[in-house]
């Protein structure tokens, strides 16, 4: 299978209300050579603050947001197209699906597109941080790096590709750091050859939920406090080894006491399961978690110590005892279940939707393509048709943007006061307000330590004079809504 390498550039680190601004990608064949590379950018939508620290990490400057020749609109068309040219292939990038795929998703539903693109229709997806940290966690000195403020191994691209040789000048543009992405996998592949198809197999859910049912001892890689580990755990019961609410995978750590746990009463194993270090681990089985053989723990401490007889013995405990996992599990609902009752009870948002508010319906996504066939009149038409409200909502923002002169008079003023209360509210919201913008934009032209990537100060004072000038402009336009 082929590989897409991705990245985005953003107006803002806030995954429901971020916009992207520019991508890169570049497809590669199964032996990493490159065969085609895309790139677009676009200009900010009207209907939207950015933060910026955002823009000065990707230097995006008020000609960049304003004078390109593509709206954000025709600029997600034109991902969606090469995506959908590139598929079916392994989507990765560096830290992304936290990140990059959170906002692809969130944009392509809010652009009334099939949200999850890079994992269903033959795609699936992978995040390159996690190989980098399980090949250092599996040999320590596999790449040069460079120590962090707290003395740990930085894991960030731009350095990693600068201590190894690779030209890091142009880092936080999108096709750039897709570029480093390629160069610091490429060297991983080249210098663990055996082990990377490896790092790749959890690159698909349900190959996961596989492993964790079948396997009965694996190697799973975490990174705490800026340090890679090796675990040897033994997945729970195969009934019962999914997280009830959440459906991650449940595994225990096999240098625990498993036969004085298992003989603990469903209050005191609740106990035990908040003590720390934990005996159970969480496999998130749809963020591209790291499973290897058991061979890998092995080879470290404390396993390597344990004696081989005890390990066997201890993972044969946790997959044959039906009424400790069915404990465990319920341990785990009523904590999430909890969780949910205590949880913020303000309105959600339509932006905020995309997992709470459900998918959206097999019907309403049969009209997606007739949506972007038509032209803006026949799109503003077909929003009648969408049983989703949230969608209408989204299609009349996006004929806002797009083609505000189509929109019935009633329909745009209400569309601008809507903006307005968003974007000039004094109030600390969770999305970018012109307010928040300029509190932002003064503690950076006062404080000399934030200089991200500019040469002078007097650069930054120029760069921040001109994005303060478009969010004033910005501001000007919805001050009568």
């Amino acid at each position: 299978m082929n590989y897409v390498v991705w990245d985005i550039e953003t107006d803002s680190a806030q995954t429901d209300w971020a916009t992207i601004i520019e991508i890169g990608g570049i497809l590669l064949d199964e032996n990493f050579k490159e065969l085609e590379r895309f790139s677009a950018r676009c200009r900010m939508p009207q209907d939207r603050v950015p933060s910026a620290t955002a823009l000065c990490i990707n230097k995006s400057n008020v000609d960049l947001l304003t004078k390109s020749n593509l709206s954000h609109y025709e600029m997600l068309s034109q991902i969606e197209s090469k995506f959908k040219e590139w598929s079916p292939a392994t989507f990765l990038g560096y830290s992304n699906i936290n990140f990059d795929d959170e906002v692809i998703r969130k944009e392509f539903f809010k652009s009334l597109r099939k949200p999850y693109l890079t994992n269903t229709e033959g795609n699936v997806r992978h995040d390159a941080l996690n190989i980098v940290k399980a090949a250092f966690a599996i040999d320590d000195n596999i790449l040069k790096t460079e120590l962090n403020a707290k003395g740990n191994k930085s894991m960030k691209l731009e350095s990693l590709a600068r201590l190894n040789g690779f030209e890091s000048a142009g880092a936080h543009s999108a096709l750039f750091d897709t570029e480093l992405t390629v160069k610091v996998l490429d060297l991983i592949k080249k210098k663990q050859p055996e082990i990377w198809s490896e790092y790749l197999k959890t690159s698909s859910k349900l190959v996961v939920e596989n492993l964790i049912k079948q396997e009965n001892i694996i190697t799973l890689n975490e990174y705490f406090y800026g340090k890679s580990y090796l675990y040897l755990c033994a997945p729970l019961h195969q009934n019962f080894c999914s997280h009830p609410v959440y459906k991650w995978g449940q595994v225990v750590d096999l240098k625990a006491d498993i036969e004085a746990i298992q003989k603990l009463n469903y209050e005191d194993l609740k106990k035990e399961m908040k003590k720390s270090p934990k005996f159970l681990r969480t496999v998130k089985s749809n963020k591209a978690p790291i499973i290897l053989d058991k061979s890998f723990a092995l080879k470290v401490n404390p396993y390597k110590k344990l004696d081989l007889n005890l390990i066997n013995r201890r993972s044969e405990l946790v997959k044959t005892n039906e009424k400790f996992s069915k404990d465990i599990l319920n341990i785990l609902r009523e904590a999430a279940e909890e969780k949910i009752e205590t949880s913020s009870q303000e309105d959600i948002e339509p932006e905020e939707s995309i997992y709470s508010g459900g998918f959206t319906s097999s019907k309403d996504q049969a009209l997606f393509p007739n949506f972007h066939n038509g032209d803006w009149k026949e799109k503003f038409a077909l929003l009648d048709k969408f049983e989703d409200e949230r969608l209408v909502t989204f299609g009349h923002s996006l004929i806002f943007n797009e083609a505000p002169e189509i929109l019935p008079k009633e329909i745009y003023k209400k569309i601008k006061r809507k903006i307005a209360s968003r974007i000039l509210s004094t109030n600390k919201e969770k999305w970018w307000t012109v307010s928040a913008f300029y509190s932002e934009c003064d503690e950076i032209r006062e404080n000399e330590d934030k200089m991200f990537s500019f040469k002078t100060v007097d650069e930054k004072l120029k760069f921040l004079d001109g994005i303060n000038e478009y969010v004033m402009n910005l501001e000007q336009k919805y001050l009568n809504a």
